[in-house]
């Protein structure tokens, strides 16, 4: 598996969130709603989500696997510190 291309807006939030960004795998199949959120121990990556009836969210998809989360961290957060 490629990460092709990432893509990184960052947000004016006054919560944690400072970024969504968007993935292309294999140049086939995207990924969009990443959000990038900081916390006191510095940057992490949340997969797009949804509310389920009783209140909780859930991915919708997410890595299986460490190894490819650490990945997908990598790029997307090489890209968020490109960006202006």
């Amino acid at each position: 598996m490629q990460i092709t291309d990432v893509r990184v807006r960052k947000v004016a939030s006054q919560n944690k969130m400072r970024a969504i960004a968007s993935i292309t795998i294999d140049d086939v199949f995207v990924i969009h709603d990443i959000k990038v959120i900081e916390s006191d121990n510095g940057f992490f990556i949340a997969m797009p989500s949804r509310k389920t009836p009783n209140g909780e969210f859930k991915d919708i998809c997410h890595p299986i696997n460490t190894e490819t989360r650490e990945m997908l961290l990598k790029a997307i957060l090489d890209k968020y510190n490109e960006a202006e």
